[in-house]
Order: C-alpha cells, then structure tokens, then sequence
C-alpha cells in the first residue's frame, strides 16, 4: 500500500474491520498554524522493525478526536485527510495518527476506508501485490 501524499511509497498496513477509523503510527506529531491553516508535522517509520528508515510529512489537521484502542484506553489524536492506493485504486481517507510502535503493523485500515470499495476475505492474508521497490529488494 502507498500513502503518496505523505512520501511514503510502501507501507503494509492491517486491514482491520473491527476498528471504525484507520490508524498511522507516527511519532514527533507537532500541531502548528501555517497561513492560518491548522496543520500537524511528524515522522513515520514506514517499514517494519526499521526505525532508521523515516519519513517527515506534514498534513493539514483536520480534527483531534477522542479514540478509543482495541485495549478500552481513549486517547485525543490528530486526524488528517489523505489518499491511499491500494491495488491500483486511489481514495481519500481520514487517517489518526499514534504511536503504533508495539503493533504488528505500522497502518491499520478501518473499515471506514474500505467500505465500499473492497470485500474482506477473513480465511486470507497478504493477498495484496508487494510493492516494486519491495520485490527489487527481495531478488
């Protein structure tokens, strides 16, 4: 999956029907104004267990909302707007942004995301093509 308007070209993400909204793990968030635009900036490790590896993006902020983890603990988080693609497809999505870095993966797509869009096959995994740079690095 790729996150291009935040620079981010592969990023595996869990698709999670379970979870309302869909989740970034970032780090270093930082609110400010930008000609009166509320905007937050932070990092993101993109790929798993490499935490050298960063990306810095900044998005327009467009709400901080109370979300409640899989554990019952609420929490206020920034959320942004901003497109996925996925199999070829594009599509915006609100996206909070946590620090994910206990979870299995550094994305979590929520339903919201996929309805409409997508059928999730419970019995299957990793059915989504690797990325270009993922497969050059394999071979």
């Amino acid at each position: 999956m790729r996150l291009p308007g935040l620079g981010i070209d592969a990023i595996k993400a869990k698709v999670d029907t379970g979870a309302r909204s869909s989740s970034l793990h970032a780090y270093d968030i930082e609110r400010f104004r930008r000609k009166g635009i509320r905007m937050v900036r932070f990092r993101v490790h993109p790929i798993q267990r490499d935490f050298r590896t960063t990306v810095q993006a900044e998005a327009p902020l467009v709400d901080l909302r109370e979300v409640r983890s899989s554990s019952g603990v609420a929490s206020l988080r920034p959320v942004i707007l901003t497109e996925v693609e996925l199999q070829g497809v594009r599509w915006e999505i609100e996206v909070t942004l946590t620090r994910r870095d206990a979870m299995g993966f550094r994305m979590l797509l929520g339903r919201q995301a996929i309805r409409g869009r997508f059928t999730v096959d419970a019995g299957r995994s990793f059915v989504a093509q690797k990325p270009a740079r993922a497969k050059e690095e394999e071979e």
